[in-house]
């Protein structure tokens, strides 16, 4: 059975093929510049960001300066990251759906059930993108308000890290299973009873998300072994209970 390392690793194999590269050139050249861009915002106002944030810190838990610092930067990296994959994916969609397709025809022999054309998958995509920001932003902003909270906000890098696990698995998996047919909420449906594959492959994809400049040539391959994942482990309905 297939694992997230196995899948991305092949994945990645599959996508700088003759007949593949093509769909993945613009989706890189967006990712460099948005990536370029947000850490350029950041890095400028950082400092600012911080002496804000730390003013907050009621005195009484001034002890904890220490350790308040650098949850603050992880909670800091966690919105940049997630800035970053909500432009970039919300661009590129078209173009990882287009690839998904195609990795799933040549890697697993098995065409996507998908008839709409390439006018109208397009569409489609960025119609479903706009599905998944209305699921993840909602979640986002609660996980961003209790980074602010005082004492609560000691959890937030763990829950930043859980919860960009299951995001990438819902963006990166969602792309076979869009174009198989399979419904926004019976995908979440499949990714929550696998849950183990879902977050370890979100997982993955979230540290090579963290790699600079290499993820811009990685997370293509994280699109076609999303297809390998799909074959693998969510191309069978979910069970009734």
């Amino acid at each position: 059975m297939i694992n997230a390392l196995t899948a991305i690793t092949r994945g990645t194999r599959w996508v700088y093929q003759p007949g593949l590269r093509r769909y993945i050139f613009f989706p890189i050249v967006v990712n460099f510049i948005v990536y370029a861009g947000l850490i350029s915002f950041v890095w400028q106002r950082f400092n600012g960001w911080l002496a804000y944030w730390m003013s907050l810190v009621p005195g009484w838990l001034e002890w904890l300066s220490w350790l308040i610092w650098p949850l603050f930067l992880i909670s800091l990296i966690a919105v940049v990251f997630f800035s970053f994959t909500v432009v970039t994916h919300l661009i590129a969609a078209p173009f990882y759906g287009f690839l998904a397709a195609k990795v799933e025809t040549r890697a697993t022999g098995k065409a996507p059930i998908d008839d709409r054309g390439l006018a109208r998958t397009a569409i489609d995509t960025l119609k479903r993108e706009m599905l998944k920001l209305g699921y993840i932003l909602p979640r986002m902003l609660v996980l961003f308000v209790i980074s602010w909270i005082p004492v609560v906000n000691l959890l937030a890098p763990f829950l930043w890290a859980l919860f960009s696990a299951w995001v990438l698995a819902i963006t990166y998996l969602d792309y076979p299973m869009d174009n198989n047919k399979v419904s926004f909420a019976d995908m979440r449906s499949r990714l929550s009873a696998r849950w183990w594959h879902s977050l370890s492959y979100g997982g993955l994809v979230m540290l090579l998300t963290l790699v600079p400049l290499a993820n811009l040539f990685l997370l293509p391959g994280a699109v076609a072994g999303a297809v390998l994942m799909w074959d693998g482990h969510y191309r069978q309905p979910t069970p009734s209970r």
